[in-house]
């Protein structure tokens, strides 16, 4: 089971607010009453110190609200960073990239349900996306392929929207040495992604054949949306799991800002770029 980052943030910046409200208005005064208390009493100087500290959880709180309360309302409304966990993205994002997702690019929503709070613009096609599948709580990060309404047909390696043939021009294999896969450029829109096929060879025929992934038919209903990866043959997107609900949406993925594959690597900001 994942953890619900975004729910511990929220809950932990709830409870530390809620012990600093709850010590300006009651609990600060009933310390303050005792050390009066204490000084009139003629107590010693190291009980009336004593009296005057605040209590393990309230100081620590009061350090950490500032930080979360920060930390939650820029990743809330504004900016979250998130990391490439697979290759469905490739040959554009790769495991390891370090990606900023915009949060306010589709409108600013209700942490933890994803209602829309003030709107400022909805998805295009050919937008990098960060949301939610149904029925799946992880991040996903995919394509905006099909908006509410279109028409979507994807086969023999090729994709039609509303009856119209996307421009798909092949740039092909790669490395040019030994081709491990085909690298063609899709013009979706103002956008002008490379998709990747993967060459498999026919054992029947001999023949290399390419993977573009399932193929099929689809029309996006009201308030959903159609998301591919551009990894055609090895991504787990909207052509298996169906359309994303409008609410599910977290952000419009901006740019890459470094890569670090794993702990036994170091960082490298090579790849940092705006993603498009």
């Amino acid at each position: 089971m994942e953890l619900d980052l975004p729910l511990i943030l929220m809950v932990a910046t709830g409870l530390t607010g809620l012990i600093v409200v709850l010590d300006r208005l009651f609990l600060r005064k009933k310390r303050l009453a005792k050390v009066a208390e204490l000084e009139q009493s003629g107590a010693d100087e190291e009980a009336i110190l004593e009296a005057t500290k605040e209590p393990f959880l309230i100081d620590q709180s009061k350090q950490f609200f500032p930080v979360l309360a920060w930390v939650f309302l820029l990743r809330s409304f504004l900016f979250e960073p998130f990391q490439i966990p697979s290759g469905s993205m490739e040959p554009g994002l790769q495991v390891g990239d370090f990606i900023l997702v915009s949060k306010f690019s589709y409108g600013l929503r209700v942490p933890g349900n994803g209602s829309t709070i003030i709107p400022v613009d909805e998805p295009e096609r050919g937008d990098v996306m960060v949301f939610f599948p149904p029925e799946d709580s992880r991040y996903f990060i995919k394509r905006v392929i099909g908006l509410p309404g279109d028409h979507i047909v994807y086969r023999d390696l090729r994709l039609t929207v509303n009856g119209e043939a996307v421009p798909t021009e092949v740039l092909g294999g790669r490395p040019s040495y030994a081709p491990t896969m085909v690298v063609a450029e899709e013009t979706l829109d103002a956008a002008t992604p490379e998709i990747k096929w993967i060459p498999q060879r026919n054992h029947l025929t001999g023949q290399t054949v390419f993977n573009g992934g399932p193929q099929g038919e689809w029309t996006v209903p009201e308030g959903h949306y159609f998301m591919m990866g551009d990894n055609r043959g090895n991504s787990g997107d909207s052509r298996m799991w169906g359309f994303v609900p409008e609410k599910n949406i977290v952000g419009k993925a901006v740019a890459v800002w470094m890569h670090w594959e794993s702990w036994t690597s170091l960082p490298s900001f090579d790849r940092v770029k705006v993603i498009e």
